[in-house]
């Protein structure tokens, strides 16, 4: 597999974290350059670890992953994305509270995974195409995603002004989006 094929790949499979950082980059009331790089760290990290999963778990469990794999990111990224929703039709809540549940480990932890499920099954493909030095390809995968994640925040905090109003719902709303693409693609193509 060539570098430029990787990187494509790489792309692709960072997209939904990208997305992802720039709808909480969106709600985060008080962004500092921490919170781009705690949110690149957690994408960054997932984005590695899942393909070396993949790629180890191939050899007899690969059919088992890719079967339910969509549904797991479509059911959590439709669980969070709901729950902001909701949030968002309730009372005010302080900017610290917000800060601190966008900013949970529960949280990243779950957003990681959610949009790192996809990388898992690439790292299964990997595994049965040849692709090469896996811990490479993993690594720039990660560094790609970890990047993205970070410029996502960053993009959030500057467009937040636009949506200040109705960040949490678009965040959520985005969110849920994600989920059912996954869930589409896996479906139907």
């Amino acid at each position: 597999m060539s570098f430029i094929e990787l990187f494509v790949i790489s792309v692709s499979l960072a997209m939904d974290a990208f997305a992802v950082s720039v709808s909480n980059g969106l709600m985060l009331p008080k962004i500092k350059k921490r919170h781009a790089v705690t949110f690149g760290a957690f994408f960054g990290v997932f984005q590695f670890v899942m393909p070396l999963i993949g790629y180890m778990l191939a050899s007899g469990f690969s059919k088992y992953i890719t079967a339910f794999d969509h549904w797991i990111a479509f059911i959590l990224l439709a669980l969070i994305g709901g729950n902001m929703i909701k949030e968002s039709f309730s009372e005010e809540e302080d900017v610290e509270t917000t800060q601190s549940n966008i900013m949970s480990f529960k949280n990243l932890t779950v957003l990681a995974v959610a949009t790192s499920i996809d990388a898992l099954a690439v790292g299964v493909t990997f595994a049965l195409v040849d692709s090469g030095n896996i811990w490479f390809s993993c690594s720039i995968i990660g560094i790609v995603a970890f990047v993205l994640s970070y410029i996502g925040v960053m993009l959030g905090k500057k467009i937040s002004g636009v949506f200040q109003t109705y960040a949490e719902r678009v965040g959520g709303c985005v969110l849920v989006i994600i989920g059912t693409k996954i869930l589409i693609e896996h479906l139907f193509f």
